[in-house]
């Protein structure tokens, strides 16, 4: 099979369950466009309510501005200087809420902001709240931060799991950080959260909806490398169906129409282009860029002592520096986006990420032989005109076209479909804190459509591998003892738990049920857990177990004897010959090099 994709990428001539099940049955309730996590948070919610509903992304899952994530899970201190207080509260409650249901992925994350004066900010904060335009950059001195980080244990005062904020002065300060500039006046600390898999988490979240579908029999499915390429109808599109959209297969080059009473449209930065594609236009998006680097740097990560340091650098951008494992990352820039060019970290980004570095640890010399991985994505925020873009809010919108609701449209229960001229509902805005949250209002919006009532919330339940996750260290090394078998260490059984939660509990039934060995390229992963992905978590091409399946790629890790084998084993079940196993390295490394700033020279395959 060396046959190549619409797009130029390798294909695949292996039939994909995921869309036979969409093809079999080219119809549903719902269809949502678009598998970032708000469109995977919205199929599962929809799943639950016994919605037969279908979500379809061009690439592969997680792979745009979620995947590109600053890998926080945060109230959004920053949003109380915008006025967003409906949004940060619902942060702050969606952040306590994510470490109870979602404890294998999101964890508490000690922050630290370092303060360099007392008063500062007082004159201008003001000026900025109003007009969002105006007023030069001004350093938040100690007074304001204090004002914020109290407001902010307010909001958190129901159900919060985390500590208050405490005040530092400057010789207590550096005693816990002693790296940090030593201009400072005082360090406040306060507690979010992060996610180290977001990757991962939003997989668990779209098989939680698959789950639910079929155990509800409405039949939810999913596919990622599926693309919406325009309205459907083709030759008879003078009968086409409402709602109904042409879709090609990204592996394969195959078409067919699938339609939908109410469409969904979670496309992100892309959501005015999908519209295009769907014969109405729209000018709803303004997002912008953000990069990240990621650094392999054992002073840096020293310097830190475990914490994220939070801080508002020079030109008024609030940045961040933050252990992750053995890694620090290193973000974030808030650019305009230029949606006809790559979303990639610039030469120019980085010397800001080592001018920011220097702002707060002025002693630690950092390289750019130390960056193992660069990445970037571009938000899904709304068209800003004037507004300068750390102002642009971070809350969301639903935009609805269609008949007004009881004139001719979807008649839920009737098995009659709409008419043309079916229901979209477009979303604006959105971040990962509050995805559960949002999931469950554009359900709502879309249940209405339908004529159909919430059975369930989401509000308890736990997600995927975060159901009876041990909430103690001495669990989680009670949990791995007990899960260790003939051939899998402790170091193995962690680093399965590490990165499927509870359900490594399958993981481990699959490498168990047959001979397996662990790869020579890396200890991290077997020949059974790369065939178990491939078998149950949709891998379109090599690059998605680096990249979202495992941290390998994130962590730099990724070498050429490592491509080439894990080409090799995936070969097998996902039906690549010796030509689109090649194209599938070259692929991998054309996308790590140009999308991540990593070069790999790969072997003879």
């Amino acid at each position: 099979m060396g046959n190549k994709d619409s797009s130029g990428q390798p294909a695949s001539s292996t039939p994909r369950t995921s869309v036979h099940r969409l093809r079999s049955r080219p119809h549903a309730q719902v269809l949502i466009i678009g598998g970032g996590i708000n469109g995977v948070g919205t199929f599962r919610d929809l799943a639950l309510q016994g919605v037969d509903v279908a979500l379809v992304e061009r690439g592969d899952f997680c792979q745009g501005a979620s995947g590109a994530s600053s890998h926080m899970i945060h109230g959004g201190i920053r949003y109380l200087e915008n006025g967003e207080f409906r949004l940060v509260r619902e942060s702050v409650v969606e952040r306590n809420r994510l470490l109870r249901i979602a404890p294998h992925y999101v964890k508490p994350l000690q922050t630290t902001i370092p303060i360099f004066s007392t008063f500062s900010g007082i004159l201008s904060a003001p000026l900025r709240f109003l007009t969002h335009k105006q007023g030069a950059p001004t350093e938040r001195g100690a007074f304001l931060i204090k004002l914020g980080l109290s407001m902010y244990d307010f909001f958190s005062r129901d159900g919060g799991t985390v500590p208050r904020h405490q005040f530092r002065g400057r010789k207590r300060a550096l005693a816990e950080l002693p790296r940090l500039h030593p201009g400072i006046k005082y360090a406040a600390t306060y507690f979010d959260a992060s996610v180290h898999n977001p990757e991962r988490l939003t997989l668990d979240v779209l098989q939680d909806g698959e789950k639910a579908g079929e155990a509800g029999g409405n039949g939810a499915r999913a596919s990622n490398y599926l693309s919406l390429v325009s309205m459907g109808g083709g030759p008879a599109a003078d009968g086409a169906k409402a709602g109904t959209v042409r879709l090609r297969d990204e592996l394969t080059g195959e078409v067919f129409d699938f339609s939908a009473d109410v469409v969904v449209n979670t496309t992100g930065a892309w959501v005015d282009l999908t519209n295009e594609a769907m014969g109405a236009a729209s000018a709803f998006m303004g997002g912008t860029k953000g990069s990240h680097i990621v650094l392999d740097h054992p002073e840096l990560l020293e310097a830190c002592q475990g914490r994220e340091i939070f801080f508002e650098h020079t030109d008024g951008r609030i940045v961040l520096i933050y252990p992750m494992g053995d890694r620090v990352l290193v973000g974030t820039t808030d650019v305009d986006a230029d949606m006809a060019e790559d979303a990639v970290c610039t030469d120019a980004e980085i010397d800001y990420f080592f001018d920011l570095i220097g702002h707060v640890f002025p002693d630690v010399a950092v390289h750019r032989d130390q960056i193992v991985y660069t990445f970037s994505g571009v938000r899904p925020l709304p068209r800003h005109d004037a507004t300068q873009p750390g102002f642009v809010s971070r809350d969301y919108r639903i935009e609805r076209r269609g008949p007004a609701k009881g004139e001719a449209g979807p008649a839920a229960g009737s098995g009659q479909r709409a008419v043309a001229g079916g229901v979209v509902l477009s979303l604006v805005g959105g971040k990962w804190t509050t995805f559960r949250a949002l999931a469950e209002h554009l359900s709502n919006n879309v249940l209405a459509e339908l004529g159909l009532q919430r059975k369930v919330s989401t509000a308890k339940l736990a997600i995927g591998g975060g159901a009876g996750f041990p909430d103690t260290e001495d669990g989680v090394q009670r949990w791995i003892k007990e899960h260790m078998a003939p051939g899998r260490d402790a170091a193995r059984t962690a680093g399965l738990l590490t990165r499927y939660g509870t359900r490594a509990v399958d993981v481990m039934s699959h490498l168990d049920a047959g001979p397996d060995r662990l790869l020579h390229s890396t200890r991290e992963l077997s020949v059974r857990e790369l065939e178990f992905m491939a078998q149950n978590e949709q891998l379109g091409h090599l690059i998605d177990v680096l990249v979202r399946r495992t941290s390998l790629a994130f962590r730099g890790l990724v070498t050429g004897e490592l491509l080439n084998e894990v080409a090799g084993i995936l070969s097998g079940p996902l039906g690549w010959d010796t030509v689109a196993r090649t194209a599938e390295i070259d692929h991998a490394q054309e996308v790590l090099e140009r999308f991540h700033g990593v070069q790999v020279h790969s072997l003879v395959a």
